[in-house]
């Protein structure tokens, strides 16, 4: 039955990306840039490789709660988001891991919002920092392949453009979502809703404009974990001095998560709701003069997360909630687990106030057409409550605070470009400081965080700096020669970590170890070659090397021995930077209504970062970051385009990917070696419809698939439950109707055969959406 679910679900992508196939008389592509998506207007990254430019009427086929949403469907790539309002949403290309945050660079008008104070899941963009009725435009570029951008963009490149200040209007956005999830014992149907509103001023004949708007989301998730009985041979088939009790849930598709020779480890209860509630002020002046161009934008992101409300599926005897008690044990079906009270069913605040300030400027200077970019992204607060358990948390308790500040970063960005003969050149630099401050403290008081004690503090900061040359030479009217060469210098530094002793002269007192300071350089050179044929037919190779240096939570994460001394075993003082081959040939062909892009790409990187569990320079066994020696993919791509055909108002966006990343050499864990990259599928497909029924009715249909990728490095875990990365299908639908000029609703429903999909936490089941907007 599964493998004719998956057939079906196959079927259902392949269909989409047929149905955009079909085949025209051939006509001339007369494109100068092969960018894949809207020609409405320029893609505002450099074009290398495969390029994606989506706007208006891509962003018509998406129910959008969260920015990222809007480029759900775009080829070869996926976003980590978990549930509307998630803002641990990681972004991937091709064969990224979704924790390798750091290969991802992420721009707001240019400005960076990429988080690479660490690489991971918790190290996402700010994505929260625009709402998604103020993005015009979203640009993708798949790969390191021109020199403006540093190492970090070895995955790819995402740039929002926001909605400038070009006319004076006002603006409103409400929408509403429920979702009926239904998951072991949880049971509920969870509810949100967001409000916008803003307005724009341009006076005619001024050259200053100003776009002002505020917005609130509110939503409650599923419960994003699960927690299970804790399991000892010791204990297991004893039920002397255990609580009996009721409710739990033996999942089979959980033997292997759990490791215990073939037990389940059943299912006790979730970790709550995720209640978020998110605030966006933003505003944006601009001025232009003639050939000059100023813009300023500050915006400010509340963020608030609550999980209180934990729920047990557990009973006693007495058919009373069971929380677990004094005695760590419980039993269930006849045998005995261990149930930690003072651990499981916590309750949970995390605060997270974060703001935006960027300033632009663009002119003529000494024969240069000249931009300077200057932006600063800083936490203002950000912090996390939680309990010492169930008991603990209702009767605030113990319990224990985490705090970051000051925390952020700066970035600048200085580009010159120049044509003149065949030559197209652009020269430039650019730089980021990235700096931490993380405490951890015991409270006596987890909800007010009073009584603290400290535990420990970590502490860091990289910068880089880079400068770069590009020269775009013609080669005639069909031919373009693109080279570039980029050199970047890098420094770790005021690396350090905190902790209380336990033994030795220091015993019960706080001792810092300070972190030598690093540095490093790189010198990536980049090559690309595009061609126009007869017949329309173009290409496209590009060719680049790339190098991406360790971020502050990748360096500045070890821990400390009793006597306050590095613990050897939990770090590597000596991680090495990552440096990727990349090579990407791209082929299009225009036919009549239809585009149809081929991509092959190709990459190898050299002492990967990643965490796992392996072994360390003294040859013990730890899960902390790590060089792996070689990793690779490879892979193919098929994009195609329908414009009205075969009826007039119908649109269709297809794609598929077809990938092999694996691990080729890794000292560390041999047993990785050969194996495919955890959670990279083999297959991508993603389809997106949109037809225009009537001139004020439109209907929406998407669809995303990704086949079932290994879990684990060794790729010893597969599966379909809690705590695997699963299969994924999703099949939304949306309508759009323009009531009047100046109103629109739309009602749609995301993941409609309510598949149940997994990222280690559960994806969100069938949820219906409603959104009304308004213009004057």
């Amino acid at each position: 039955m599964s493998n004719l679910k998956g057939a079906l679900r196959r079927a259902v992508c392949l269909s989409a990306l047929a149905a955009a196939s079909p085949a025209f008389a051939q006509t001339t592509d007369g494109d100068d840039v092969l960018v894949v998506g809207q020609r409405d207007a320029p893609i505002e990254i450099e074009p290398r490789g495969l390029s994606v430019s989506l706007g208006e009427k891509q962003f018509a086929g998406v129910n959008a709660f969260n920015t990222e949403d809007l480029i759900k469907y775009a080829p070869d790539f996926f976003v980590r988001t978990r549930y509307i309002g998630d803002n641990n949403a990681v972004p991937g290309f091709r064969g990224t891991h979704s924790t390798q945050s750091a290969r991802s660079l992420v721009m707001v008008d240019g400005f960076v919002v990429s988080n690479f104070l660490g690489n991971s899941f918790g190290f996402p963009p700010a994505w929260g920092i625009v709402s998604p009725s103020e993005v015009r435009q979203f640009d993708i570029v798949y790969g390191p392949y021109s020199a403006r951008y540093p190492g970090n963009s070895m995955g790819g490149i995402v740039n929002i453009s926001t909605r400038a200040p070009d006319k004076t209007e006002a603006f409103g956005t409400v929408q509403a979502c429920v979702q009926p999830y239904r998951q072991y014992g949880t049971r509920e149907d969870f509810e949100g809703y967001s409000a916008e509103a803003g307005f724009a001023l341009k006076p005619e004949n001024s050259p200053f404009g100003f776009r002002a708007s505020v917005r609130r989301l509110r939503n409650d998730s599923q419960p994003q974990q699960f927690y299970q009985f804790g399991y000892s041979g010791a204990l297991y088939g004893n039920g002397a001095g255990s609580t009996p009790v009721t409710g739990a849930y033996a999942d089979p598709a959980l033997i292997a998560v759990a490791g215990t020779k073939g037990i389940v480890a059943p299912v006790i209860g979730d970790y709550s709701s995720v209640a978020t509630r998110q605030d966006q002020a933003r505003g944006q002046v601009r001025f232009d003069s003639g050939e000059f161009h100023a813009e300023a934008l500050f915006t400010y992101w509340w963020n608030r997360e609550e999980t209180l409300h934990p729920q047990t599926y557990l009973h006693d005897v007495a058919g009373k909630p069971f929380y677990g008690d004094a005695s760590g044990q419980a039993s269930f079906g006849g045998h005995s687990y261990l149930l930690n009270a003072a651990t499981n069913y916590r309750l949970g605040i995390a605060q997270k106030n974060e703001w935006l300030a960027g300033l632009k400027l663009e002119g003529p200077l000494l024969g240069f057409d000249t931009r300077l970019n200057l932006s600063t992204l800083r936490f203002d607060k950000q912090e996390t409550r939680s309990s010492n358990g169930y008991a603990a948390g209702i009767a605030n308790g113990a319990g224990q605070l985490t705090q970051q500040g000051p925390t952020g970063w700066y970035t600048g960005d200085l580009l010159a470009t120049r044509a003149f003969g065949a030559h197209d050149l652009a020269i430039g630099a650019n730089g980021n400081l990235y700096e931490t401050d993380q405490s951890v403290f015991d409270t006596t008081n987890w909800r007010a965080a009073t009584g603290r004690t400290a535990r420990t503090r970590t502490l860091g900061r990289t910068r880089t700096i880079g400068v770069f040359a590009e020269d775009a030479i013609g080669l005639g009217a069909d031919t373009l020669l693109t080279i570039g060469l980029r050199a970047d210098w890098w420094r770790a530094y005021d690396g350090g970590l905190t902790s209380r002793a336990t033994t030795g002269a220091s015993a019960g007192q706080l001792v810092t170890q300070r972190y030598v300071a690093r540095t490093d350089s790189a010198i990536s050179p980049k090559l690309a070659l595009k061609h126009s044929f007869e017949n329309g037919w173009a290409a496209e190779l590009s060719l680049a090397l790339a190098t991406r240096f360790p971020t502050v939570g990748e360096l500045f994460q070890g821990s400390l021995n009793g006597d306050g001394t590095f613990n050897r075993d939990s770090f590597d003082p000596n991680l090495k930077p990552e440096k990727s081959r990349d090579a990407n040939l791209l082929v299009r062909k225009r036919l009549g209504p239809a585009t149809m892009t081929g991509s092959l790409f190709y990459q190898r990187i050299s002492d990967a970062i990643f965490s796992y569990v392996g072994f360390n320079q003294a040859g013990v066994s730890t899960s902390a970051f790590k060089n792996i020696d070689v990793t690779r993919q490879y892979g193919a791509e098929l994009i195609a385009e329908v414009k009205d055909w075969p009826f007039s108002g119908l649109d269709v966006d297809a794609n598929a990917a077809w990938l092999d990343a694996v691990t080729v050499r890794n000292a560390d864990d041999r047993a990785s070696e050969g194996v495919q990259f955890p959670r990279i599928p083999r297959w991508r497909l993603n389809g997106n419809l949109r037809w225009r029924l009537m001139p004020a009715l439109q209907a929406v249909v998407g669809v995303r698939y990704a086949s079932r990728p290994n879990t684990d490095i060794d790729g010893l875990q597969r599966g379909d439950a809690y705590g695997y990365t699963s299969e994924l299908f999703a099949l939304d639908v949306k309508a759009n109707v323009d009531v009047a000029t100046n109103l629109r609703l739309s009602a749609g429903v995301n993941n409609l055969t309510n598949d149940r999909a997994w990222v280690f936490h559960p994806y969100p089941q069938r949820t219906f959406l409603i959104e009304a907007g308004v213009k004057l």
